[in-house]
């Protein structure tokens, strides 16, 4: 299913190179962690920080955020706390101390337990995602408002389908994934190529609540002298075009 299907473009390789740096994954574990990130500036700092890989000062963190500078130096600190981001080596005016993210990956992994404060977590991420749809549709209506009728390439794209995984294939699907973004990160974060647009990517792979668990064939008694047919199941759903929506720029 695709919310929005995107005009062709012609494929062209990626622009940049995959940054070259030490992969440093940064994992959270401790429940008290979980429910500290469960407010929407501190998610917006880790996206920043861990997406861009450069150090900012609360008052730049806190222009994007809405916050103000001593409440964004609050948040800071609490991430500090749990290893999330650290004090970055400050460059001309030492006024005033930049932060970076502690690592380049950033996992929570809440190891079960019946209280879920990831999924604290996860409706924040999902509000994100509905306000920078709403402002995408908003500035696109505006612009159709004022007499602009040339749609570009869909910028907003929410693709779905159902597929049949074994645990391996969801591992390699994911390693896939994260490998295909990871060819599009910029080689020098300081040097954006021209006419690149800052996109926000959410990417997601559950299990269906709707389907049976598995997919298990009927057993069948073959009649005598008649050979059987082996039934092969329909495909769950079928690979969609996608774009992406992203991390910043709303």
């Amino acid at each position: 299913m695709n919310a929005e299907t995107p005009t062709a473009e012609t494929t062209t390789p990626p622009a940049t190179k995959r940054r070259h740096r030490p992969e440093k994954q940064v994992e959270i574990t401790d429940p008290k962690a979980i429910r500290a990130l469960a407010h929407a500036a501190r998610l917006e700092v880790i996206s920043e920080l861990y997406s861009t890989q450069v150090s900012r000062t609360a008052t730049e963190l806190a222009a994007q955020t809405g916050l103000t500078p001593s409440a964004m130096s609050y948040h800071l600190r609490a991430l500090q706390k749990w290893g999330i981001v650290v004090p970055a080596a400050t460059a001309g005016d030492a006024r005033e101390r930049r932060w970076k993210a502690a690592g380049t990956d950033f996992t929570i992994h809440s190891l079960g337990g019946v209280a879920s404060p990831e999924l604290a977590v996860l409706d924040l991420e999902l509000d994100a995602y509905r306000r920078r749809v709403l402002a995408y549709a908003k500035a696109r209506n505006e612009r159709r408002e004022s007499g602009d009728t040339t749609d570009g390439p869909s910028s907003v794209v929410l693709a779905s389908n159902l597929l049949y995984l074994t645990p391996e294939q969801r591992a390699e699907v994911t390693r896939r994934v994260f490998d295909l973004l990871r060819d599009y990160e910029l080689e020098d974060p300081d040097h954006v190529p021209e006419g690149a647009e800052r996109m926000a990517t959410m990417w997601s792979m559950i299990p269906d609540d709707r389907g049976p668990a598995a997919a298990k064939p009927a057993a069948t008694t073959p009649a005598a002298g008649k050979p059987t047919a082996t039934a092969k199941p329909a495909a769950a759903g079928k690979p969609t075009a996608t774009a992406k929506p992203a991390a910043g720029k709303a």
